[in-house]
């Protein structure tokens, strides 16, 4: 193993104790580090740019929800780049090479670089759960209670964020970024909070945040009416990064299926926290800390994202929402085809390749969900006879007409339609 210079300097000036090896102090996780995290923010801002597409020319709207994502990744973009510059430092290295080889004016910067990173980390994930419930709020636009969930919801992650913020802020008195380690000399004394502590509690709370934050899709879907593989295959659109599903959630997977990836990454950093800060040589857990907080961050927007990355996607899953839609109509009646038709008389037969995200306009403002195809057959009697007649049929297509000439496409609804309501049609004869 090659021994760096900065060691070497520091052994020559007899500051490394001779019972530590220079082998030992050369030890590094930093370029792994670094790639990980690289790829976290180049694959969560090209997923932006998507979604940003398909808002701006596909659906042709930009909500609340929108702003703060983009405004969560230009802080993300920042924290990435303070973890980058940390990780060089050496923050994430042996103790013993931050006590014996760091200079303490870099040891400071450091410091100092980690108070800064670590309000853009929890101010990034207050601002991308806000997206999160903006954007609940939108598609529950029929539903006053849940509306109010929601605003309930928002209240207390916003109460959460108040104490997380002062709690970095107000770590020391007097009020500094440093976190002096106790073998560290300051011409003041600060008397501070254990840094384990204050992250440590602002760990616990980011992880209630984000269970909060993903039961409200959970409701969403368990109160559709709908069967059970309807609700998975939403559950799938709705919430990506499933690890696992217990099985004690078989009868309730509506209400189960979270965002686990989310919750379990929040989970893993409290573990490294504690390590961080009770371990012997708890700067060695630094990095991986480093990774799993851009991972939290850059999951949840993720999460967030994708049910708005559908109107880009609308062929791939409108055909594949059709296929196995005909398949079980066609097992359980023998008779019925595998495609729907459009509505007639309200604008072209042909599918636009633009399909939204089963949004319908209205009011030339907001997008609601639209319900999916229901078909329905009635009995007529004529002298003792009795006949099959078409019935109504419900489609879930609809011809949208945009003003200023642009005409009209038509927009296949699939199973997100239920969020608005269960359309039953009853006949008699």
């Amino acid at each position: 193993m090659t021994i760096p210079a900065d060691i070497l300097a520091a052994n020559a000036a007899g500051r490394i104790p001779d019972e530590i090896s220079l082998s030992y102090l050369a030890q590094s996780r930093d370029h792994a580090a670094i790639v990980g995290i690289m790829f976290l923010v180049c694959f969560t801002g090209v997923l932006m740019l998507v979604r940003l597409y398909a808002r701006l020319f596909l659906v042709k709207k930009i909500g609340l929800d929108d702003a703060l994502a983009v405004l969560t990744l230009i802080i993300y973009i920042v924290f990435v780049v303070l973890c980058i510059v940390l990780i060089n430092l050496g923050s994430g290295r042996h103790i013993e090479y931050i006590q014996y080889v760091l200079s303490m004016p870099t040891v400071r910067q450091t410091e100092v670089l980690d108070f800064v990173a670590h309000i853009l980390y929890t101010t990034a994930l207050f601002l991308c759960r806000l997206s999160g419930l903006a954007f609940y709020f939108r598609i529950s636009v029929r539903s006053s209670k849940l509306r109010l969930g929601i605003l309930i919801v928002a209240g207390i992650i916003s109460a959460a964020y108040v104490p997380q913020l002062f709690l970095l802020i107000f770590h020391c008195k007097p009020v500094t970024g440093l976190w002096p380690y106790e073998w560290q000399t300051e011409p003041i004394t600060y008397t501070c909070l254990d840094w384990g502590t204050v992250y440590s509690v602002n760990s616990g709370v980011s992880l209630a945040c984000d269970v909060m934050m993903f039961i409200i899709p959970g409701i969403l879907i368990k109160e559709l009416h709908v069967s059970m593989e309807k609700k998975i295959k939403l559950s799938i659109i709705m919430f990506p990064g499933v690890l696992s599903v217990p099985p004690i959630c078989s009868h309730y997977q509506a209400l189960c299926l979270q965002s686990t990836s989310v919750i379990v990454i929040s989970a893993v950093r409290v573990w490294l926290v504690v390590i961080g800060q009770w371990a012997a040589d708890g700067s060695w857990a630094y990095n991986p800390m480093l990774c799993v907080e851009n991972a939290e961050i850059a999951s949840t927007l993720i999460a967030l994202s994708v049910p708005a990355l559908k109107p880009v996607f609308g062929n791939l899953f409108s055909h594949w929402t059709e296929y196995t839609s005909s398949h079980t109509r066609s097992r359980s009646t023998g008779r019925l085809r595998s495609h729907s038709k459009p509505v007639s008389g309200l604008g072209s037969n042909i599918r636009d390749d633009k399909r939204l995200l089963n949004w319908s306009k209205r009011d030339h403002d907001d997008y609601e969900m639209m319900p999916s195809e229901v078909s329905v057959t009635r009995n007529t009697q004529s002298r003792g006879s009795t006949t099959k007649s078409p019935g109504i049929r419900v489609t879930n297509e609809v011809n949208i007409t945009r003003g200023g000439g642009e005409g009209s496409f038509t927009a296949l609804c699939s199973g997100f339609s239920l969020f608005v309501s269960d359309f039953r049609i009853l006949l008699t004869k």
